[in-house]
């Protein structure tokens, strides 16, 4: 059963509609669902769907010159093309009036190896190709040689596109659809656990609860994602010692780049490389204050694969008892007690995306068009009357420059009910932001609920939601 994707396919589908000769780029990180999302919508459609190989030049050309003859001469064998062109003129001849789709999925590993494919293709899309029905949809997992190769001005296809589709995960409402009768709390721990990313939800079988699911895929010697991380690391890097130490630091909460350097005992520009290359495959990204984007101080390095956070958290030190065939007793342990614990990061993405969501359609009296976080230093005045300075954070900090309002939340995947200290402390908070912008709503989320307190407090200034809120 195929899920979600609905802005993708209407924009593939204008894209199909339109007569002529057209070309759309897809890409996005390994395992996101960019093969599926194509097969998905070339499925009813006379399609030519190649997907490349590091297998060299020729073997690239040979493998897909079949996938053409099998589309125009079915049964046919034997038939060989010793060049690109050659193939590139038998779709010419061939294609007629029919309109075709042209599907190069993992185009990074063919023309990586053909260094002339792009131009090839230019020069076609421009002269032969240009009074045909063909649709050339280019896809592709390497973020860098996508954008830089193909999409970049310095491309011989620059110009050429008429769209293009970066995918990312899936958000929570979306990841929710492969299990459909989990719980809320379920819900958010599976898409916590898979980060939204398409391969790993399409493990998770709905059948068998979210505790049975993680224990058969992470913490099982067969399990999908039980070596998943050093798959994906293997196939995309080559310094897997130096980006795996990384990774572990900002699994760990280092996330600052002098802090990681010193713990792994790299130079600083040793580790910006890795860093940039980590950033480009999707897995980590570069968390800015909302409020201060240009202090440079003010960078953290996080974790943008949740699924990876996950694994560094808790397989490395089970590892021994895992392959002794005992993982579920230590998930059971040592896992399940914390479990809370880790999806607080992840309950603060989902409070961010829902209030921006809700902020777009003006549901909290202002256009809100950005969302993130805050942190900094704020004054304290103990009972004595001394001052003493202390580190901040607001979770939720959803910002419209239009009418220059704030909306702040606070976020809490607990079993405690949220309490009159916490809502004091957001709206102590909330003045530290407020020379720039006046804060118009302050939100509360919780997994447990609050505390009778809340009862009596009379201000429509504050919203308090739970879990299921944002499954509403």
């Amino acid at each position: 059963m195929f899920i979600g994707r609905e802005r993708e396919l209407t924009s593939l589908k204008e894209f199909y509609d339109r007569d002529g000769i057209g070309m759309t780029v897809i890409y996005g990180r390994r395992r996101i669902g960019k093969s599926t999302l194509i097969a998905e919508f070339v499925r009813d459609k006379k399609n030519i769907f190649y997907t490349a190989t590091k297998v060299g030049k020729a073997r690239n050309l040979a493998l897909f010159s079949r996938q053409v003859t099998d589309l125009f001469m079915p049964g046919v064998e034997n038939i060989s093309f010793h060049t690109t062109e050659a193939v590139f003129d038998f779709i010419d001849k061939n294609i007629g009036n029919d309109k075709v789709v042209l599907v190069i999925d993992e185009l990074p590993y063919w023309a990586e190896r053909d260094e002339a494919l792009l131009s090839i293709m230019q020069k076609y899309i421009d002269t032969v190709w240009n009074d045909k029905n063909l649709k050339i949809i280019l896809c592709g997992s390497a973020l860098s040689f996508m954008e830089k190769k193909v999409l970049s001005e310095k491309s011989p296809l620059f110009g050429r596109r008429d769209s293009q589709i970066r995918l990312e995960a899936f958000d929570y409402l979306d990841a929710a659809k492969f299990v459909p009768d989990y719980s809320c709390e379920d819900k958010a721990v599976c898409y916590g656990i898979t980060g939204g990313v398409a391969r790993y939800l399409s493990m998770i079988d709905p059948s068998k609860s979210i505790d049975e699911n993680i224990v058969r895929l992470f913490f099982r010697t067969d399990g999908y994602l039980y070596d998943e991380t050093r798959n994906l690391l293997t196939q995309e890097f080559t310094d897997i010692a130096i980006v795996n130490n990384i990774i572990e630091q900002i699994a760990s909460g280092e996330n600052t780049l002098n802090t990681i350097a010193g713990k792994i005992g790299e130079k600083e520009p040793t580790v910006l490389y890795s860093l940039d290359k980590l950033i480009n495959v999707g897995l980590v990204e570069k968390k800015k204050c909302i409020t201060d984007e240009k202090n440079k101080k003010k960078t953290q390095y996080v974790l943008k694969d949740y699924m990876f956070k996950f694994w560094y958290e808790f397989i490395p030190k089970a590892t021994s008892v895992i392959e002794m065939g005992q993982g579920e007793l230590y998930y059971q342990k040592a896992v399940k007690p914390v479990l809370h614990s880790f999806m607080g990061a992840v309950f603060e993405d989902m409070c961010k995306y829902y209030t921006l969501k809700q902020g777009i359609t003006g549901e909290y009296g202002c256009f809100l068009t950005s969302v993130g976080s805050w942190w900094g230093t704020e004054n304290i005045t103990d009972e004595n009357g001394n001052i003493r300075a202390q580190s901040a954070d607001i979770d939720v900090v959803a910002i419209s420059e239009i009418d220059k309002k704030a909306v702040i939340g606070e976020c809490k995947f607990k079993n405690e009910k949220i309490d009159k200290g916490i809502y004091e402390t957001l709206i102590r908070r909330g003045k530290l932001i407020a020379a720039k912008y006046k804060v118009s709503k302050y939100i509360f989320f919780s997994l447990s609920g609050y505390t009778d307190w809340f009862k009596d407090l009379k201000d429509e200034d504050v919203l308090l939601l739970t879990l299921d809120s944002l499954y509403e």
